[in-house]
């Protein structure tokens, strides 16, 4: 039936798709470098504390970490550019993202292009919730969703507020507004994404004309 049929479809649209080997390759190698750039921050924080005698093989260690790092960073580029190049460049496109964001949002967000901006922003965790009990109304906050996104397109917006004058200039109001300066960039974080989002479904560079109308 029609109703079966339409149930189906809006099914599918949150079922996270298979990755192919090739994503799976990409999002082993943004996997390690997370690994990688953990260890390098517990080795910096032992240096902070370590004795004079401790000190040079913590500091070949962590030469050592900054080597694998930089061949995990080619490699993920040579990848992108064999398999994902097109759609590396259209993300690219976004002033505030960079190769590592890009990456991590071709490996691990593979639902970019096919879900609606309250959907996507739902699946990464950027959208804001209601936090009430009874008559009490608490402050809306975001929660759950997939961290590692998260994290990296935190990072991103913080760029984009500086160097991206559409993000810049939301980012700008929002404050003159009265909003908090985390409230402010959660809300940039979410305004990124859905553009990101759209860009994807309909195959289209930024345009900060585009965008800002």
């Amino acid at each position: 039936s029609y109703s079966a049929q339409w149930l189906s479809s809006w099914v599918a649209r949150f079922i996270r798709p298979l990755p192919d080997a090739q994503q799976q390759e990409l999002a082993a190698l943004v996997t390690r470098r997370r690994q990688l750039l953990t260890m390098l921050g517990a080795e910096r924080l032992r240096l902070q504390l370590a004795t004079v005698k401790v000190r040079p093989s913590i500091d070949a260690l962590i030469e050592a970490i900054r080597a694998q790092l930089e061949d995990i960073d080619a490699q993920m580029q040579a990848h992108l550019q064999e398999h994902f190049a097109a759609l590396d460049d259209l993300l690219r496109s976004a002033r505030g993202i960079g190769p590592i964001a890009s990456a991590t949002l071709i490996a691990t967000l593979p639902e970019l292009g096919r879900l609606s901006r309250r959907e996507i922003s739902a699946l990464v965790g950027v959208a804001p919730m209601a936090n009430d009990s009874g008559t009490s109304h608490g402050r809306r906050r975001i929660t759950g969703g997939r961290f590692q996104v998260r994290r990296v397109l935190y990072m991103a917006t913080l760029t984009a507020t500086i160097h991206n004058p559409t993000i810049k200039a939301h980012y700008q109001r929002l404050l003159a507004a009265g909003k908090l300066p985390k409230v402010a960039l959660v809300a940039c974080m979410r305004r990124l994404l859905t553009m990101l989002n759209a860009m994807v479904r309909t195959q289209r560079r930024w345009s900060d004309e585009f965008h800002r109308a």
